[in-house]
């Protein structure tokens, strides 16, 4: 494990390396073992080995909700951006594992958290929210769900309410648009989040 922790240490870019090794373990490992050695990644001192340790529990959180917790509750408390990247990899793991629909009552949980990271890890996670099952065929739900967070205080999350709503406009151009004809753009949050949803590309 020494050996692996060393060589990802020094990755400059990129996290499929990280996340392939992560898949190692976990099939080599049962869930217990799994999230012992998860838990001990997430106390290095550098982001790539905590990032392997938040995709080993994104393998194992469909199986132990005790893992999904600490997803919730320590790794949105991460100081690194990258970390918080991995956080809604594994967010999307989980509920592709749980199924999306069986996971809309803890997106919804994750959704009404008071940390900013949390939230992200969602809206984030998901995207694009209309490519994957049950928001394939349910967009409204998609595009209501994300827009809660339209005003929030946060701009990192904000942008990616903004970008979210875009992806899903590609598709559903005339559901998102009358969505955003109720927002109230005197709102300088809000019309931040506006300009992200309707900037082209």
């Amino acid at each position: 494990m020494q050996e692996i922790i060393e060589q990802l240490s020094k990755i400059e870019n990129g996290f499929k390396p990280i996340e392939l090794e992560a898949k190692k373990i976990f099939v080599s490992n049962s869930i217990s073992d799994s999230k012992t050695i998860a838990i001990g990644l997430l106390n290095n001192d550098f982001y790539q080995v905590r990032s392997l340790g938040v995709f080993l529990i994104g393998f194992i959180s469909s199986k132990d909700l005790t893992s999904l917790q600490i997803l919730k509750t320590k790794v949105s408390e991460d100081k690194s951006w990258q970390v918080q990247e991995i956080l809604a990899k594994s967010f999307d793991q989980y509920c592709s594992d749980n199924g999306y629909e069986e996971s809309l009552p803890i997106i919804k949980d994750w959704l009404n958290d008071k940390n900013p990271n949390v939230c992200r890890a969602v809206t984030e996670g998901l995207r694009i929210w209309t490519g994957r099952p049950f928001f394939k065929t349910n967009p409204q739900e998609a595009i209501q769900l994300i827009s809660q967070h339209k005003a929030h205080e946060s701009e990192y999350l904000r942008k990616s309410v903004g970008n979210s709503l875009r992806d899903i406009s590609k598709k559903y151009k005339e559901l998102v648009e009358k969505e955003i004809s109720t927002w109230d753009l005197s709102n300088k949050l809000i019309h931040f989040t506006y300009r992200y949803v309707t900037k082209a590309k």
